[in-house]
């Protein structure tokens, strides 16, 4: 009995270490945003801000147009999810399902992409979308994300489809439900967690990506957040570290929002919908 109080102590223990080890840079980042000039420029900043400020706020908001980034971010990373989401969905189950050589050499590729740097993408796909006439566009932004998103989204999904009993479908089949009906009314309801989860993946790694629309988005007003907040930087590197500090915490909120907003479909339980009526 021992033994077992000590080794739980000891998990709970790591898992505190971990979750302060998670928070501290969300923690410092908005103890940053509060805190004065003055206090900022101290060789012993404390944790707690002496004299809390709204002020980086407000310079934040006045020196670059993070409503109008915030906006583009947005739209590209919900477009990017949906997309990502209702190709992956059928696809993971096809592969899930099937015992073929085409599923099987799927799986393959989606294993290898996930082995492919930025960099050595990024020339190729300039070019292409340029020759679509993509180039400085959120909708081509958009396809990039997708493109990039639907390996991981596709792994992620082939488990869950996996994780669903065929027999819950033979028995669908056995009742006099066509296809069609099985998979509506039987095996998308237990994929709802997966779906949520794939969806949620999917927003934010478009949500905080730089690289490609650095390099896609020329244009001040296609400029998404992560790109935007470079701008708080100077030419000689110096950080305007109050405002920067305030708009990074703000891009922060929305993956928190959705996050909590969606953990009870991504924690439910996958079976769901399971029971027969």
């Amino acid at each position: 009995m021992r033994t077992s109080t000590t080794g739980r102590i000891g998990q709970y223990a790591a898992l505190l270490a971990y979750l302060v080890f998670l928070a501290f840079p969300f923690l410092w980042l908005l103890s940053t945003a509060f805190k004065s000039p003055r206090e900022l420029g101290s060789p012993h900043p404390g944790w707690i801000p002496e004299d809390p400020t709204l002020d980086n706020f407000r310079q934040a908001f006045d020196e670059q147009p993070l409503l109008r980034a915030a906006g583009n971010s947005l739209l590209a990373a919900v477009g990017a999810a949906v997309i990502a989401v209702l190709i992956a969905t059928p696809l993971a189950y096809v592969m899930a399902r099937g015992r073929t050589r085409l599923a099987k050499a799927a799986t393959g590729w989606v294993v290898v992409s996930q082995a492919f740097p930025l960099v050595l993408v990024i020339i190729p796909l300039f070019l292409v979308l340029k020759n679509l006439r993509m180039i400085n566009s959120l909708a081509g932004l958009v396809l990039v994300y997708v493109v990039w998103a639907l390996p991981f989204a596709l792994w992620m999904l082939v488990g869950y489809v996996r994780a669903v009993p065929a027999e819950l479908e033979e028995a669908a089949a056995v009742d006099g439900a066509g296809r069609l009906r099985t998979l509506v009314s039987v095996t998308a309801p237990l994929l709802v967690p997966g779906i949520v989860a794939t969806g949620l993946f999917a927003f934010i790694t478009a949500w905080n990506e730089f690289f490609f629309a650095l390099v896609l988005l020329k244009t001040p007003e296609k400029q998404t957040l992560p790109v935007v907040l470079t701008h708080f930087i100077g030419a000689e590197g110096v950080a305007d570290l109050g405002p920067l500090a305030a708009a990074a915490f703000l891009a922060t909120l929305p993956s928190l929002v959705v996050f909590a907003v969606i953990q009870r479909r991504i924690t439910g339980g996958m079976l769901t919908g399971a029971v027969k009526s």
